[in-house]
């Protein structure tokens, strides 16, 4: 019975936070489609058969559907889910049809409601790191070292307590917090580090240690380490703005972040086993809740981010790649041929099938 509980909490907080996020990503769609005179004609949290769902003044189905990996918005025009143009009925659309329609607006306005889910994406994360910001204030350390731990990258590389590093890798340092910012992608790999020491600037470099350590969940994860502890932690009251402009550059960092990992995992640098699938989300989902609403809210933000960023990628079926289409569009002066497009949505749909039934797997596995 206490597994059955478990279980049932995981999939719960699941349901809740994908729920969420897929809301936030497919709403900034809808927000913008409307803005732009486009008529939707369904609004669906989850795929497959409709569980509950009303019609509201405008003609749309908001609705919850069986499968809660995802969800989309239905224009005017579309042929289904993937947001796929109806030919035959866009060519028998009347004239005021064509007014409502997705596909016979402007293309810059297709491009925009197209960049409106990810944009919606983006703006939750930095609306959530703003609010913590703004009311926990902001990491202010000095980047000095309080402790230089034995036997680590940085002993070995001759750090010392009271150094101050002013750069990492290229990157200025301005708080302590950003030097795991810099090197949280780094596989082993040799860097430069700029420090100060009794007034005067010292050049060296080190090779930061690959620990398996666990995160604020308690998975185990790899994680780069140099091996120096940080003076007091302090904290910084800012205001809105400046609190916005922090969470704007963080957010940037972890996109940034991930598209490392992401071409890490493409070469072969980094192992697929970090790879996270519906199973680990879910996992994590329920870690989270368990340990309260703000790292629910956290675990959302960056959730958002990821989901925001992936979907900027150019593959078809996904939002980057219609903009890819678009863009195609833009330099030659018309849209690929219809043949073409269906293809490369066929494509598309191998590739996303497939990276998730591969992410499911891998998930199943590291549980074993």
């Amino acid at each position: 019975m206490e597994l059955i509980g478990s279980l049932g909490h995981t999939v719960f907080w699941f349901i809740i936070i994908m729920s969420v996020i897929v809301f936030i990503h497919e709403f900034g769609h809808y927000i913008i489609a409307r803005w732009c005179g486009v008529k939707v004609e369904v609004f669906s949290i989850g795929f497959g058969r409709e569980i509950w769902g009303f019609n509201d003044k405008a003609g749309t189905r908001w609705k919850f559907s069986l499968l809660p990996l995802g969800g989309y918005v239905k224009m005017f025009g579309d042929a289904g889910a993937a947001s796929t143009p109806d030919g035959k009925a866009l060519r028998q659309m009347n004239k005021a049809e064509r007014a409502v329609s997705f596909f016979y607006k402007p293309l810059w306005k297709k491009a925009l409601i197209v960049a409106g889910g990810p944009l919606f994406n983006f703006i939750t994360t930095i609306a959530v790191f703003t609010w913590f910001a703004f009311s926990n204030g902001i990491v202010s350390t000095a980047p000095v070292i309080g402790e230089v731990i034995e036997d680590s990258a940085a002993q070995e590389a001759g750090l010392l307590a009271g150094d101050k590093i002013t750069q990492v890798a290229g990157e200025p340092i301005e708080v302590f917090h950003d030097i795991p910012m810099v090197i949280m992608t780094n596989l082993g790999t040799e860097i430069s580090m700029t420090i100060e020491r009794s007034g005067e600037s010292k050049q060296l470099s080190l090779t930061p240690r690959i620990i398996e350590t666990k995160d604020s969940y308690g998975n185990n994860i790899k994680q780069p380490l140099i091996g120096i502890r940080s003076q007091k932690l302090n904290f910084k009251e800012v205001g809105v703005a400046q609190a916005l402009s922090y969470s704007v550059v963080r957010t940037y960092d972890i996109c940034a972040a991930t598209l490392q990992v992401l071409g890490q995992l493409v070469t072969g640098k980094r192992s697929t086993e970090e790879l996270k699938g519906p199973v680990g989300i879910a996992q994590m989902s329920g870690q989270a809740a368990d340990a309260g609403l703000n790292s629910v809210l956290w675990f959302i933000a960056l959730l958002s981010a990821n989901l925001g960023l992936v979907n900027l990628l150019p593959i078809p079926m996904l939002d980057g790649g219609h903009l890819l289409y678009y863009g195609v569009e833009a330099v030659r002066g018309k849209p690929l041929a219809d043949k073409i497009q269906e293809y490369g949505y066929k494509f598309g749909l191998v590739v996303l099938l497939s990276l998730m039934a591969f992410t499911i797997i891998n998930d199943i596995v590291q549980m074993s």
